[in-house]
């Protein structure tokens, strides 16, 4: 094998089609951005996909669930106070109530 297939990972996303990764994530703040900054930009660099689609909770549904689970409110504003370019592959996030 050469090239990117040789290298084997545990890494995946939810879905993909067409070059779009789409990820629900109602887990814990620590998990979104893993996603974020670590899987997502692996699979960009990889060239496997060109943008991702993140879909988070709004918080008046995080506020019905489980402490520590991230909300779009929340993540929106980490996104933006880290400035343009990061991270460093194009997202689309999503945010969804009750």
């Amino acid at each position: 094998m050469e090239g990117r297939d040789a290298v084997f990972s545990y890494n995946q996303t939810d879905f993909v089609k067409d070059r779009v990764a789409v990820e629900v994530q109602f887990g814990k703040y620590a998990f979104v951005a893993y996603d974020l900054f670590v899987k997502h930009l692996a699979f960009y660099v990889g060239d496997r996909i060109d943008v991702v689609v993140e879909i988070l909770p709004m918080k008046s549904l995080q506020s019905q669930m489980s402490s520590g689970v991230a909300y779009y409110e929340g993540e929106f504003y980490n996104v933006v106070r880290q400035g343009r370019g990061v991270p460093a592959v194009p997202l689309v996030l999503i945010g969804i109530e009750p």
